[in-house]
């Protein structure tokens, strides 16, 4: 968990997360939220096998990505074995995650969706009259 006093509404997440489904692959899409849209930029896997990754962690981590992100998205995935999916699978999984993204954002709720200080966020769609 956190090595600061404060821990993430991300962290409180991954630990339920990992007590309900031990290890497992997180797709992860990093986005740019503006006032009315989300834009999805990059996106890649992490293999979860702990609880050990803090926020703090990650989001140096998503500074390698060199994109200027403000949101998260992560999609927990498990083999049909349980566990952490193989890599091709995963960039399969990957693909058709970006691939519906691309059709709707509100694809976003259906993973946990956070800021870039690790709290919990939703897409709600916007009228645009």
């Amino acid at each position: 968990m956190s090595t600061s006093d404060t821990v993430t509404t991300f962290e409180q997440w991954l630990a339920a997360e990992f007590a309900a489904t031990g290890s497992f692959t997180a797709l992860i899409v990093l986005v740019d939220i503006s006032e009315i849209k989300v834009n999805p930029l990059v996106s890649t896997y992490l293999n979860i096998i702990g609880t050990e990754v803090d926020w703090g962690e990650l989001t140096v981590l998503f500074a390698g990505a060199g994109v200027s992100w403000n949101g998260a998205a992560f999609f927990p995935v498990v083999d049909i074995h349980g566990g952490p999916l193989d890599n091709p699978t995963a960039r399969i999984k990957l693909r058709e995650l970006e691939s519906r993204l691309s059709d709707d954002r509100l694809v976003l709720n259906e993973g946990a969706f956070f800021d870039q200080w690790g709290r919990k966020l939703k897409v709600e769609e916007v009228d645009l009259q």
